[in-house]
């Protein structure tokens, strides 16, 4: 990928925190955009899972190093701590169990990077206050019956996952919009949210 392409937020922030050298399973990698700028800006051994067959299609294409496959089921196919770092992002959400998938994370890579949009972000909770709807937000803009969504999950509920999986927050970046954001009031401000996770065994 062109070095002039910009990385969505996230995405960026993930991409600065992960070591030159080193091997990354990226799951749900969708177009490969965080694959392609891994293997050419830091040289990492980049490989991912997607489900979506034309996305896969896109990624080889690229040269990039990709199976198709279901996270919820394929992940456990992995051999324990084959990866640096695994990569799930804004993915966790449509997991079927997202404890299961965060043990799984844990489990194939010796750190983990987890991004979801915050669900307590200022913008849905009006929505559903005053509209008394689900809310089609920036962050959230396909309605009810069409999203993958079926966890709605906030930095609060994440947090307390992780606290009692005796998972340990190496690195956390909020979001609104493009813009990072302080961990201050990040429940209520942030729209998304990314976290860097180990776990010591």
């Amino acid at each position: 990928m062109a070095e002039g392409k910009a990385l969505r937020p996230d995405l960026a922030a993930i991409a600065r925190n992960i070591s030159p050298g080193t091997r990354v399973l990226d799951i749900g990698c969708g177009d490969g955009t965080l694959l392609s700028h891994l293997r050419d800006q830091s040289q990492v051994d980049a490989r991912g899972m997607e489900i979506q067959s034309e996305l896969v299609e896109r990624c080889v294409t690229k040269g990039l190093s990709v199976v198709q496959g279901d996270a919820d089921r394929d992940l456990s196919e992995y051999p324990d701590k084959a990866f640096d770092y695994t990569v799930l992002s804004q993915t966790l959400q449509t997991a079927a169990r997202p404890d299961h998938m965060l043990d799984q994370l844990l489990r194939v890579g010796r750190e983990a990077f987890v991004s979801f949009p915050n669900f307590a972000h200022w913008r849905t909770r009006t929505a559903l206050m005053f509209g008394g709807r689900m809310p089609v937000t920036r962050a959230l803009p396909v309605s009810w019956f069409e999203t993958d969504n079926i966890h709605h999950v906030t930095i609060a509920d994440f947090r307390e996952l992780i606290a009692k999986k005796g998972v340990a927050v190496e690195g956390c970046w909020f979001f609104s919009g493009e813009r990072a954001i302080s961990p201050v009031g990040a429940n209520w401000r942030a729209e998304f949210a990314v976290f860097k996770l180990s776990r010591n065994l």
